[in-house]
């Protein structure tokens, strides 16, 4: 072999080792960013999961963001999930524990809606003469009582169908 040819060798062999070491450098940067975006992921969506928990709404908020996080982070996703073992940040067990905890609420609130104005209309009753009790004022009394129990149920029922049927589309776009 020539000197020639063993220089040719020694540059081949110094790009070879070059390329072999630049190779370990770019994945080295590129499980630091994956690490890196998995701590992101995981100081955001920690508070949201834990807010999350006592009130459901936060999950149709957040949805849509950690959904487009996912198609942004693949990777980093899917080494959260790796050790998370189920779809992160919120699961179908989380969606339909949610969908669960935001109806008794409704039925929680409806019950005491129920006995707040019902104690409201005992108290136009008591607060009444007796031969009062039939007037116009008094029917009136009621009636706009009645009025203002009806409008609040309708706009609470509203945003109970709302994030009910929300929850609920999630969770059949999860299975």
């Amino acid at each position: 072999m020539s000197n020639g040819d063993l220089l040719t060798l020694a540059v081949v062999f110094l790009i070879a080792i070059s390329c072999i070491f630049g190779l370990k450098i770019l994945n080295l940067f590129r499980a630091r960013r994956i690490d890196a975006q998995v701590s992101t992921l995981l100081s955001m969506f920690g508070p949201v999961i834990e807010r999350s928990r006592s009130d459901p709404r936060i999950i149709l908020s957040w949805h849509p963001i950690g959904e487009v996080a996912r198609q942004t982070f693949p990777e980093a996703f899917a080494t959260i999930e790796q050790k998370w073992v189920e779809k992160f940040p919120f699961n179908s067990a989380q969606i339909e524990a949610a969908h669960a905890q935001w109806t008794a609420k409704w039925l929680e609130w409806e019950n005491d809606h129920n006995s707040d104005y019902q104690r409201k209309e005992e108290s136009i009753t008591a607060e009444l003469n007796p031969e009062d009790r039939e007037s116009n004022e008094a029917r009136a009394r009621t009636d706009r009582l009645e009025q203002e129990k009806l409008q609040l149920y309708q706009r609470r029922y509203e945003e109970y169908v709302r994030i009910s049927r929300g929850l609920a589309g999630l969770n059949s776009t999860e299975s």
